[in-house]
């Protein structure tokens, strides 16, 4: 009787050390394809800046860089095109996308109230 309770006792303190090793060993390779994830999106985000920082340079930018007002934040550029030789055309609200990237919800929004023309212009004096 004590021999059995020594064998069950045994097993399950085996049982567990096997079962802690595969949670273990599961949990360790699920993490690696999350860490291996997040450094992709990581690398992604950070060419992105650097190409919103470095298009007014390439040789297909449409706009003069003199003409560029950086934003960054929901807007990459706005555009006054032409004002830097003092005949302003248009101005041009410009975001900046590299590979498949997409429009996030702010920028929807924005680009959206732009369709709609709800855009107005304010003088604050201090």
């Amino acid at each position: 009787m004590e021999k059995d309770f020594i064998f069950i006792l045994f097993g399950i303190i085996i049982g567990l050390i096997i079962g802690y090793l595969f949670a273990k060993i599961h949990f360790w390779i699920k993490n690696k394809s999350v860490r291996k994830d997040a450094i992709g999106r990581s690398k992604s985000v950070i060419l992105g800046q650097v190409n919103e920082k470095i298009a007014p340079i390439l040789p297909q930018f449409n706009y003069n860089y003199k003409d560029l007002v950086f934003i960054g934040k929901g807007i990459d550029y706005i555009v006054f095109d032409g004002l830097s030789e003092g005949n302003l055309n248009k101005i041009v609200f410009l975001e900046i996308k590299t590979g498949k990237s997409n429009l996030n919800k702010n920028e929807k929004s924005i680009k959206s109230k732009l369709e709609e023309s709800k855009v107005e212009y304010e003088i604050m004096r201090i």
